[in-house]
């Protein structure tokens, strides 16, 4: 795949998943647009100093503002790849307002919000999208215990669909992944019991985003594809 001169915006890119998209896009010839939260992560990003990377300190991507600053300054614009996100379990009847209100604007609200800025950054020159969905946004029932979160994914999953059919005359491709418990050393400390030769490796699952974001994805849009590994 060659995406040499072209720029791609990959949210969450400091982060486990987002860090082997990167690696992969750079690889591959990609300029890669990554914005952090704040200088904290992007100090802890492996790739900060790469000539082709270029990093910003976005503070929170579910606001108009922050968003209107990311996408501003890139012309042309490939594609936009949307990772950033974040997780709360505990049962419904446990979860405060506040936790509710940021797994909605963490995971579907920043979403959107990217969608919006990258379509109209692509406005009539075609591009790729994709986000990242998870496994429960498709399997509901496996979403017990962790139903705010469930619920954004899920928003995620149906934006994806709904808005491939909106753009494709444009020549915009919109997809999304959904991971299932993917093999991180985060999540290897969290669940040290688990058998971690069944999770997904973050560089397999980057390598279905990087395909779904690149132009030898000719055909592929509306699909939230399911990178389980032997999960």
């Amino acid at each position: 795949m060659d995406f040499r001169e072209q720029h791609v915006v990959v949210t969450g890119g400091a982060g486990a998943l987002g860090g082997a998209v990167v690696a992969a896009l750079i690889a591959a010839g990609a300029v890669c647009h990554v914005p952090c939260f704040d200088e904290a992560e992007a100090q802890r990003f492996r790739l900060r100093g790469h000539k082709q990377v270029i990093l910003s300190i976005s503070g929170n991507l579910a606001d108009e503002a922050a968003i209107a600053r990311l996408y501003g300054g890139i012309a042309p614009l490939w594609a936009s790849i949307h990772i950033a996100g974040g997780f709360a379990a505990g049962p419904l009847r446990e979860i405060s307002m506040a936790t509710l209100r940021q797994q909605i604007d963490m995971n579907f609200v920043s979403c959107a919000l990217c969608c919006r800025a990258a379509v109209n950054a692509m406005a009539g020159a075609g591009g790729r999208i994709v986000n990242v969905a998870a496994r429960a946004g498709l399997e509901w029932r496996s979403g017990a215990g962790m139903v705010a979160y469930t619920a954004s994914k899920a928003a995620v999953a149906s934006l994806t669909v709904a808005l491939a059919e909106e753009v494709a005359k444009d020549g915009i491709l919109v997809n999304a992944v959904a991971p299932s418990i993917m093999d991180t050393p985060a999540n290897r400390q969290a669940m040290p019991k688990a058998d971690f030769s069944l999770w997904p490796k973050v560089e397999e699952v980057a390598a279905t985003i990087v395909f779904l974001a690149s132009s030898d994805n000719r055909v592929t849009r509306g699909a939230v594809v399911p990178v389980y590994g032997k999960s």
